[in-house]
């Protein structure tokens, strides 16, 4: 899948940083910058948006695995250009380096994958640090090797978050361990992630791409009509009073009445059977 040309049909992109694969309903997305351990460069973002709107609009995919490949899921942003650019003395093209690498991981990456209507399950293994640390905040359901890392590593180079951790990591394991992990800047391990609800799974390492693979098919087989609407109306719960949110959650629920997948569902439960989805 992922060596298809563009131009071709289906209009499939050809990537170089990226491979994009489908297999049981799931496209799995892998990292492939292993030489860089993975590191988010301006091309790899482009690479990564569209192939999120590729997995959007295909409507055979319906879950997304996003991994890394080699010894590190991803280490951050990339940091050779911004190198040079400082032996080059050059802070004005430093700052806007800097400022499109954070609206391209923002705009291209985060949100791509907060707005894709399909269940995102991020599969970590080595160390997940700094922009990489808060891509795995974007996905909906993380799982984690036994030897992950966790590091946020800004405040060692001197800057601020970025990613939406600001956002979404307090949401996630509460304000006050998320700003000590900001100033600490220290590697925290898998298992301690998932005491703090950081991650949903810790498996063995030799497990983890096959656990993620197999959540991912879970959840293509799930009603994920119903899944696009539950994980918008949960982004947007943190920006509405309570009546509001009710008001969404009914629209919701009667744009959902009308599909098949519900009504097969309700027909499962009265005949006590496995409820068939299919995703319509």
């Amino acid at each position: 899948y992922s060596n298809s040309t563009s131009g071709s049909p289906g209009g499939h992109l050809e990537y170089s940083n990226i491979i994009l694969e489908k297999q049981n309903s799931v496209a799995t997305l892998r990292l492939n910058r292993p030489d860089a351990l993975n590191a988010l460069s301006p091309e790899l973002l482009e690479e990564f948006l569209a192939a999120t709107r590729q997995v959007a609009e295909d409507q055979e995919m319906k879950a997304l695995v996003i991994r890394g490949e080699g010894r590190a899921f991803c280490s951050g942003a990339d940091l050779k250009f911004v190198l040079e650019t400082l032996e080059n003395d050059d802070p004005k093209g430093l700052q806007d380096y800097i400022t499109t690498l954070a609206n391209d991981l923002h705009h291209k990456v985060v949100i791509g994958l907060r707005r894709l209507e399909k269940p995102v399950v991020a599969g970590i293994n080595g160390v997940a640090a700094g922009a990489r640390f808060s891509l795995n905040l974007g996905c909906d359901i993380r799982v984690a090797a036994r030897s992950a890392r966790f590091l946020m590593a800004y405040a060692n180079i001197g800057a601020p978050a970025d990613g939406g951790s600001t956002y979404l990591l307090p949401r996630l394991i509460g304000a006050s361990r998320a700003m000590e992990m900001y100033l600490a800047s220290q590697p925290t391990s898998a298992q301690a992630a998932l005491e703090m609800g950081l991650v949903n799974h810790v498996v063995e390492d030799d497990a983890l791409h096959q656990h993620a693979m197999e959540t991912a098919v879970r959840l293509a087989k799930g009603p994920t009509a119903a899944y696009a609407r539950v994980k918008a109306l949960f982004d947007s719960s943190w920006e509405h009073d309570l009546a509001t949110q009710l008001d969404l959650e009914t629209a919701a629920f009667a744009d959902i009445a009308l599909t098949d997948d519900f009504q097969e569902g309700i027909k499962a439960f009265t005949e006590r059977r496995q409820a068939r989805f299919q995703g319509k």
